[in-house]
């Protein structure tokens, strides 16, 4: 039986399927298109090649549209039908278990599957990317970090995909607070392999979370051949540099951004690219920066993406595209089609619960911001700002939703929440002009102003750094 090149046994019809699933793991570790073309060149080489429906079926779940996934859930139906399962060695049947938990929407059930092969081959980089990109979507920082930390040992230097594995691990600990040990392995990450554009993202959340914009901007400045262009996690990257932009006080370079690239002319309109243009116009919004044609032509790409419940938290960034576009009643529409969604989702769907706990008391809060109930937004998200983790994404993205609290506490005169919650910000990230103004704002509220001018100027200080 052949093996794949890392050592472990493949059930396959010939070599070639086995390189041809090799090569597209080697695309998805860098997040490349060709994943696609290499995994149905394994599967015209093998039609029944297990390994590569199960990657087709990860691919169309985890690419978080419910169109993807269903599609998915279509080509996996006949496979499985037809499988001889004891044909299959037992990390491959437990593969296609895991699989049709995801397919389902069991995304902790997925995960703990994938755990579990992976503490029985720590060696599949199948199990390890797809189990960590659960992780992500579920927002479980210490399985982001433990789960590829736990593999590490089995891996050598002359590993070709050591590298990317190092940058997988500096995620998770980054996730899970380790700033500087997240550095350190990020940065080994991309120098191994320059092209580990998820390494690159790393060190960028590493530096964002400790407020580094300067240091953030350089260096993707230095690496902007790597990260740039020829992969689909581009896009995000150049969401990072807006929000090193904004920190600096450059508005005009994060729209620039924002009109060349993440809502730009080669737009893809997925979820995930939509989602990056919502969440950098929302932190303008916040400020009172409107950008309402910008706002209008976004909220018109999510439109047709937010149909359909799937992700509650591609859920919150539609809302918040409707909302910016002034289209409340849209947002509304949504939420209560959301609320409808419970009862009709699958029982074991994780989406179900995500939506129940955080998506709709989020998506309930911005619509009532933009309707102007910044005391109603403070109740809806006061209790649950310490487990908005539970819908997946990373600190960064979700700290929209504790800006917006933070802006609504403020507005409502909430003034001793907004004191708390400032300070908490400064704590961790002495070095945000962003944290610092928003302290001015707070002494202001309460007639400090010498408090305020002292925070400003720390502010500006810090911009010119």
């Amino acid at each position: 039986m052949p093996t794949d090149e890392h050592g472990l046994t493949v059930t396959a019809a010939g070599d070639a399927a086995v390189r041809r699933l090799d090569a597209a793991l080697h695309e998805l570790l860098h997040f490349r298109i060709g994943v696609v073309a290499e995994t149905e060149a394994a599967l015209a080489e093998d039609p029944g090649f297990a390994l590569a429906h199960v990657l087709t079926a990860y691919l169309g779940v985890l690419s978080t549209e419910a169109a993807g996934a269903r599609a998915a859930a279509q080509g996996f139906a006949p496979f499985r039908a037809g499988l001889d399962a004891a044909a299959l060695t037992p990390r491959e049947r437990a593969h296609v278990a895991a699989a049709e938990r995801l397919l389902v929407g069991d995304y902790q059930g997925c995960g703990a599957l994938l755990a579990e092969i992976t503490e029985e081959h720590p060696r599949d980089v199948l199990a390890l990317l797809a189990g960590h990109q659960i992780d992500y979507f579920t927002g479980d920082a210490r399985a982001l970090r433990d789960r590829v930390g736990g593999a590490l040992t089995a891996w050598h230097d002359d590993d070709r995909h050591l590298p990317v594995l190092l940058g997988m691990h500096a995620f998770g600990l980054e996730e899970a607070g380790h700033y500087d040990r997240a550095e350190d392995v990020g940065l080994r990450a991309v120098e191994l392999d320059p092209e580990d554009v998820w390494g690159i993202h790393a060190v960028v959340h590493t530096y964002e979370m400790q407020g580094r914009f300067r240091r953030g901007t350089a260096y993707l400045d230095a690496r902007t051949a790597d990260w740039s262009a020829g992969t689909f996690f581009n896009v995000h990257t150049w969401w990072h540099y807006a929000l090193y932009a904004l920190e600096a006080g450059d508005t005009a370079r994060a729209l620039e951004i924002y009109d060349d690239v993440l809502n730009g002319p080669d737009a893809s309109g997925t979820a995930l690219q939509l989602l990056d243009a919502a969440a950098l116009l929302w932190r303008l919004l916040l400020e009172g920066d409107g950008q309402a044609a910008r706002w209008k032509a976004l909220a018109d790409a999510w439109e047709p993406v937010a149909r359909e419940a799937f992700s509650a938290f591609n859920d919150m960034h539609a809302v918040m595209a409707f909302v910016g576009a002034g289209r409340v009643a849209e947002a509304d529409r949504l939420i209560d089609d959301r609320a409808a969604y419970l009862d009709r989702a699958h029982p074991e769907a994780s989406n179900r619960a995500m939506t129940a706990r955080v998506g709709l008391p989020v998506c309930r809060a911005l619509a009532a911001f933009g309707r102007g109930e910044h005391g109603n937004v403070v109740d809806l998200l006061a209790p649950i700002r310490h487990r908005v983790h539970e819908f997946g994404g990373s600190h960064a993205q979700r700290d929209a939703v504790q800006r917006t609290l933070l802006e609504s506490a403020l507005r409502s005169g909430r003034t001793n929440l907004a004191r708390t919650l400032v300070s908490e910000r400064i704590g961790v990230r002495p070095s945000s002009p962003y944290n610092w103004l928003k302290h001015a704002a707070v002494a202001e509220a309460v007639g400090d102003r010498a408090t305020a001018a002292t925070a400003r100027t720390r502010a500006t200080a810090l911009r010119r750094a």
